[in-house]
């Protein structure tokens, strides 16, 4: 559901590219084959996405057929595992090879915006009118919009209904009261709250919400809002209501945890729902995450996908491909993808709504109006602060730093 994997020499390889397809006026994908480039009329159109497994593949596939049908088109797929995609467009690139169609996760939009092979969206008729900022930061470059995003996740707290009533806890609303609510829900063979704090991407991204709600920013890790959100993981850890395997966990352990009874609390997103609801008796709900001091606005990372146009000689069907991306982010389509899948619909006017339809994802639809996107600020260097970040994480949950000073030995300095 995240880019926890990605490779920042891949990315930075995308960069290097720029100049070369720039100088090839292009990806020129179009070879004329169903297109529009010699007067005839388009009938089909190649997409790539990293979709691979089912229910997924699945899902999304009855969404590609539903616009290629009403756009008149056959659509021809091929879909790769996730931590394959980047190195693979970024060869297609090269070798002028592209889809039509092009699907990537939000925080490459920008990367592979910036080497020249994807089509401006504003100049194909799309925009991305009402759609949460978060999104839109994410997958515009230079001013110019590259991609449309369906459907989208966050992460929030989970808690275990049934613990807390039997503890007399509340669902916690801020930092205090969310360490107080772990201690008490602590007992043998229990944990207050589970996370994941490994040292990867995805311990980075799970780190965001305390961070970037205290006020904590990317472009100043050093700061003591910084500080201060790396203490609260600390003082989880050291009291013993997180457990320390916290920093080898993945956000599947932590559902793993949550759903054995071993954890009354965890940080995670809604992709989890679906492995929750295979165990009825765990009974649970999502509560937005807690703020450190009551005025402040919880603020998480955006997950999801956004979908591209690779730029085409063939402009007929370079135009096609815009008609398509846009149907998939049509308001039926994007209520049908979260609905299915678990995730969220990008456009602020359909959150509301979906959250009455689909109540488990109330907290979720709540938390995602005011998240943010991972490369809104440093852009093509938002792996490196990501990095920082997940080293601080471990310095400090290992002893071997404290929260004032981990982002300092992590930084270099």
């Amino acid at each position: 559901m995240i880019s926890s994997k990605r490779s920042t020499a891949v990315l930075a390889g995308a960069v290097a590219l720029s100049l070369a397809i720039a100088a090839c006026g292009g990806s020129g994908n179009g070879n004329g084959n169903g297109g529009g480039g010699n007067g005839g009329a388009v009938t089909s159109l190649t997409v790539l996405d990293y979709y691979n497994n089912d229910p997924d593949k699945a899902l999304v596939q009855k969404g590609l057929d539903a616009c290629g049908t009403k756009l008149g088109v056959s659509i021809q797929r091929e879909t790769v595992p996730g931590d394959t995609l980047i190195q693979k467009v970024l060869q297609q690139a090269s070798s002028k090879t592209l889809p039509d169609v092009l699907m990537l996760d939000n925080p490459d939009v920008q990367q592979i915006a910036a080497t020249g092979a994807l089509a401006p969206l504003n100049d194909l008729g799309l925009n991305a009118d009402g759609v949460i900022q978060g999104m839109v930061d994410a997958t515009s470059y230079d001013g110019k919009l590259y991609g449309l995003a369906p459907v989208t996740n966050t992460i929030a707290l989970f808690y275990n209904k049934d613990m807390l009533a039997e503890a007399g806890v509340q669902p916690p609303k801020t930092w205090d009261e969310l360490k107080a609510a772990a201690k008490k829900l602590t007992k043998p063979g229990r944990y207050g709250i589970a996370f994941n704090a490994n040292a990867t991407y995805e311990g980075s991204w799970q780190f965001l919400p305390a961070m970037w709600t205290n006020g904590g920013d990317e472009t100043d890790l050093k700061s003591p809002q910084v500080a201060e959100a790396l203490q609260l993981w600390v003082d989880l850890v050291q009291s013993g209501s997180a457990s320390k395997s916290v920093i080898n966990w993945t956000q599947g352990d932590a559902k793993d945890q949550f759903v054995a009874g071993k954890a009354a609390m965890m940080v995670n997103g809604p992709w989890q729902i679906p492995a929750l609801q295979e165990s009825p008796k765990v009974k649970w709900d999502v509560v937005t995450f807690p703020l450190h001091k009551p005025d402040q606005t919880p603020i998480a990372p955006l997950g999801g996908e956004a979908w591209t146009v690779p730029l085409n000689k063939d402009q007929a069907k370079q135009q096609k491909a815009a008609d398509f991306v846009q149907c998939l982010n049509s308001d039926e389509n994007e209520l049908a993808w979260a609905k299915a899948r678990f995730t969220l619909p990008t456009k602020t006017a359909l959150l509301d709504q979906y959250a009455k339809e689909v109540p488990s994802m109330k907290a979720f639809a709540e938390q995602v109006k005011t998240a943010r996107a991972r490369t809104g600020k440093l852009g093509d260097k938002w792996p490196d602060a990501a990095k920082v970040i997940y080293q601080a994480i471990q310095l400090a949950l290992t002893g071997k730093a404290s929260a004032q000073d981990a982002f300092k030995q992590a930084s270099g300095g």
